[in-house]
């Protein structure tokens, strides 16, 4: 039998469990996130609209439809940008032939890569120097991977998942390293990695962790609360590779159920019959009033108490983009707005 989950009360013999919410921290905007939509704000603020964006600026529908009302345009690609017009590059990072397109058509670029994304662009870059075959952990088709791949698609092949480890060839074994899109499963990565050193025993690590530090916190988070949740509601968008990993990452640290939602409207009262605990968390590219307006939806449905179990405290802030900062000084406009009380300029020195 379950024994009676924290917080139960008795009369006589029957326990009454309270319902509550564990909200977990950290969760929401991280750095690169905060960096890139700032970005683009102050580049609407400072230039005036439109201003083009290459994809989605972070992946939240929220975020990029509250931009689009502001003036931001989003394409799909530099060909949809008129030509001579400014267009800012996603927090995902873009390949060199995407930069070079933009050249081509005279565009003024702002690039809001996330440094992170950066760095792991610039491992690429050094180990295809090297001549290693390079071992990208990480999902096809998303837009970080596209531009990491970009910097050396003839030395790198995309890992998806510890399942297609078995296809894997390189030519030759004792020079061989692995990186990875930053937004993964931690686990489900090391696994992977696991894997392919068993067929590959001199497999070399990258210099530093790949998965960012944000997505790894969140993860973290979430496993600590799991285990006490009947029910686990991740705020993120499904194109969202860090929020949709939440939601795994939940059901295996211990949560009988798992949902993500865009938005506290997609809630559905049904997923909380005999629940007493439910876990709140958000991925990194989600704005706070999104997690509040599903903390006020379990409210209305009994959920009032709120407990926040945090494991890690996140200052992190990153300097925006030079193109932008540099336009932004020579107009006297102050080029920093931290959020959420971060304090420490970050700076991620190349590989």
């Amino acid at each position: 039998m379950r024994s009676p989950r924290q917080g139960a009360t008795y009369h006589g013999h029957v326990a009454e469990q309270r319902k509550r919410v564990l909200l977990a921290a950290p969760r929401g905007y991280c750095a690169g996130v905060d960096r890139a939509v700032i970005a683009v704000e102050k580049a609407l603020d400072h230039y005036g609209a439109p201003v083009y964006v290459r994809k989605e600026i972070v992946h939240n529908k929220f975020v990029v439809e509250t931009l689009a009302a502001r003036g931001a345009v989003f394409v799909d690609d530099t060909d949809e940008v008129p030509e001579g017009a400014r267009v800012v590059f996603s927090a995902h990072g873009v390949s060199p032939a995407v930069h070079a397109a933009a050249a081509v058509r005279s565009l003024k670029t702002i690039d809001a890569t996330c440094p992170l994304v950066t760095k792991v662009h610039k491992e690429a870059v050094r180990f295809a120097s090297d001549d290693y075959d390079i071992l990208l952990i990480g999902h096809d088709g998303h837009e970080e991977v596209e531009g990491t791949y970009g910097e050396a698609p003839d030395h790198i092949q995309v890992v998806n998942s510890p399942d297609q480890v078995d296809e894997v060839t390189v030519r030759d074994p004792d020079k061989v390293i692995w990186i990875s899109q930053t937004t993964l499963s931690v686990d489900e990565t090391m696994e992977t990695v696991r894997r392919l050193r068993e067929r590959f025993p001199s497999l070399q690590d990258p210099p530093s962790d790949d998965i960012c530090y944000a997505t790894q916190n969140r993860q973290v988070a979430v496993k600590k609360l799991a285990p006490e949740c009947d029910v686990v509601i991740t705020v993120g968008s499904a194109n969202s590779s860090n929020s949709v990993r939440l939601v795994e990452v939940a059901l295996d640290a211990g949560a009988r159920s798992s949902y993500r939602v865009d938005t506290a409207a997609e809630i559905d009262p049904a997923w909380f019959e005999g629940a007493t605990t439910v876990g709140v968390t958000s991925g990194a590219s989600v704005p706070e009033i999104l997690v509040r307006d599903v903390l006020a939806s379990l409210a209305e449905l009994g959920y009032a108490d709120v407990e926040e179990v945090r494991t890690a405290t996140e200052d992190l802030m990153f300097s925006l983009p030079r193109e932008l900062r540099s336009d932004l000084k020579a107009a006297g406009t102050p080029v920093t707005q931290p959020r959420r009380g971060r304090r420490t300029e970050l700076t991620v020195e190349p590989v």
